[in-house]
């Protein structure tokens, strides 16, 4: 295992300790604390730890180029599973033999390698952090969280970062485009039908034109037999019955020709109503982008004039939390001073838990008791700290209020709405 991989290991090797140890096999010498050249190669996705793999194949492959990977490498079920059968695949194949995770290698570099080659540029942690951040705002996550994850640079701090980003991405995607997918899975249900119905139609429509050539033979044979048989006059009469069959046939397959131009038309209006949700749908998710970056904006200029508002709060804002005591649990711990002072300035009390990263989860029940509502934001707050705050705030019959982000403007807009509660209050 290369020295990148150790840093991704849940159990780090602690230096000290193994200088310790060869400090008591070599009696009367001072310990030696050795320390490694970083890595000027790329992590291999084997190297790195089995934690990442499921974010790594469901994020930096589709499930189509990976369904092609398992068939071609004739993995056992790949031939009858759904997507997330496959997916599971996918994951147990790069924890199995070295030879599937090759190839799973290979794919990701082949599928990645403009980003891949982006990346190399960076030099250092503070390099490829910012290349991180310039890929999110424009979208390209999967190429870029490869790069990232496999970067010979990457500290452990940034892998834990990019993860919780990306993890709590896929939170947030399949939460805006619900109303999206639902319309475009209602779309192709009704082209699907639509496609059925021509086939049943094609289908009638040959067996129509069997028929009738069938019809036509057997009233040519009918014909030729009464024109032997009874003369002249018997054979007019067989042609006249013959020309209203083939009239009445012929109508019948203008009506079939009509109706399948009408259905081929209907299918052509449906594909393009398609089209156009999907067109509406990236459109969504660029304003959604544009509407963040407003936001980040905001924020800013909320942090630089956040000393000289918190004054003019103190000396009477409009907005009074009549000293509430509000518990703020997750967050970035640079953003505490001025969460801190918002609060402050408003006339209320801040307590802060970080969730688990420094503090002991195990206070969280007890300052949930101190507080009169409890604020978490869900983009940076682990899912046990969630767990614990909503059980803690149901058994005491505290309010607790999940914040989008961890901006300020997010804890701002929390604020306003607790505005009226009174210290004490008990409503969930």
């Amino acid at each position: 295992m290369s020295n990148r991989a150790s840093i991704l290991s849940t159990v780090l090797a602690n230096p000290i300790q193994q200088a310790g140890e060869v400090s008591r096999l070599l009696p009367g010498r001072p310990p030696l604390v050795t320390v490694e050249e970083p890595s000027r190669q790329r992590t291999r996705i084997w190297d790195l730890h089995h934690s990442l793999y499921c974010s790594i194949i469901g994020t930096c492959l589709t499930t189509a180029e990976l369904r092609a990977i398992l068939l071609r490498l004739d993995i056992y079920g790949a031939q009858a599973a759904d997507d997330h059968g496959i997916h599971q695949l996918g994951v147990k194949l790069v924890s199995g033999p070295r030879a599937g995770s090759k190839h799973l290698q290979k794919a990701l570099d082949r599928r990645h390698k403009v980003a891949l080659n982006q990346c190399a540029k960076a030099k250092d942690a503070a390099a490829v952090a910012a290349f991180w951040d310039d890929a999110v705002k424009r979208g390209d996550i999967p190429g870029a969280y490869w790069a990232v994850l496999t970067h010979p640079a990457a500290t452990h701090e940034l892998v834990k970062r990019v993860f919780g980003e990306v993890h709590m991405l896929s939170h947030l995607v399949g939460a805006a485009n619900r109303a999206d997918i639902r319309r475009l899975r209602q779309l192709e249900e009704d082209n699907a039908a639509l496609a059925i119905r021509i086939e049943r139609q094609q289908r009638q429509l040959r067996d129509g034109f069997t028929a009738r050539d069938q019809t036509i033979r057997r009233l040519t044979d009918a014909l030729a037999r009464s024109a032997a048989q009874h003369g002249a006059a018997a054979a007019n009469a067989d042609t006249k019955a013959l020309a209203d069959a083939l009239a009445e046939r012929d109508k019948r397959l203008s009506e079939e020709i009509a109706r399948r131009t009408a259905l081929a038309r209907r299918l052509d209006k449906l594909s393009a109503g398609l089209v156009g949700a999907s067109r509406a749908r990236q459109s969504a998710q660029g304003e959604r982008d544009a509407l963040a970056a407003e936001l980040a904006a905001a924020e800013q200029h909320i942090e630089r004039l956040m000393p000289a508002e918190t004054q003019e709060q103190q000396k009477g804002a409009a907005l009074d939390l009549h000293e509430l005591c509000i518990l703020y649990v997750g967050g970035r711990n640079h953003q505490i001073p001025q969460l801190k002072a918002l609060v402050e300035g408003a006339n209320g009390r801040l307590l802060h838990h970080d969730g688990g990263v420094e503090h002991n989860a195990s206070m969280i029940p007890g300052l949930v008791s101190r507080a009169d509502i409890v604020v978490f934001p869900v983009d940076c707050i682990s899912h046990e700290a969630a767990i614990s705050v909503k059980r803690s705030c149901r058994l005491m019959g505290k309010r607790y209020v999940p914040l989008r982000t961890s901006s300020l403007a997010c804890l701002l807009a929390a604020l306003a709405a607790a505005q009226g509660i009174t210290p004490g209050a008990m409503a969930l």
